[in-house]
C-alpha cells in the first residue's frame, strides 16, 4: 500500500501562483511515477502532469509553460508549481503514484485531493 497526502491547495486570484506539495509513504519503493490529476465539477478527472523516478516529465497542454512539477526521491514527495493561474485551472487536484506491483500489474494510488479555486 502507498498513502499520499495531499497539501498548498487554497483560493487565489487568477494570474496568481500556488504550489501543492505530496508526500508519500508505505511501499514508496514500488512507485514508478508520481503525478497530478484534477477534477473539475461536471467533468472528468484529467492528467495534469506527471514525473518519473528518473525525473521524465510530461504535461497537459493546458497547462505546458505555465505548471512545473518536481520530485524529491528522497523524501518521497512531488510538488506542483502553478503560476499564471487561470479561472479554469479550478478543480479538486489529486496526487497519483502509479506503483509497480509484479513485473506485468500496476497499481494506481491516490491521495485524498485539495481543492484549488481561482477567481477573477
Amino acid at each position: 500500500q502507498v498513502q499520499l497526502v495531499e497539501s498548498g491547495g487554497g483560493l487565489v486570484q487568477a494570474g496568481g501562483s500556488l504550489r501543492l506539495s505530496c508526500a508519500a509513504s508505505g511501499r514508496t519503493f514500488s512507485i514508478e511515477a508520481l503525478g497530478w490529476y484534477r477534477q473539475a465539477p461536471g467533468k472528468q478527472r484529467e492528467l495534469v502532469a506527471t514525473i518519473s523516478t528518473a525525473g521524465n516529465t510530461n504535461y497537459a497542454t493546458s497547462v505546458k509553460g505555465r505548471f512545473t512539477i518536481s520530485r524529491d526521491n528522497a523524501k518521497n514527495t512531488v510538488h506542483l508549481q502553478m503560476n499564471s493561474l487561470k479561472l479554469e485551472d479550478t478543480a479538486v487536484y489529486y496526487c497519483n503514484a502509479h506503483s509497480r506491483l509484479s513485473l506485468s500489474s500496476w497499481y494506481d494510488y491516490w491521495g485524498q485531493g485539495t481543492q484549488v479555486t481561482v477567481s477573477s
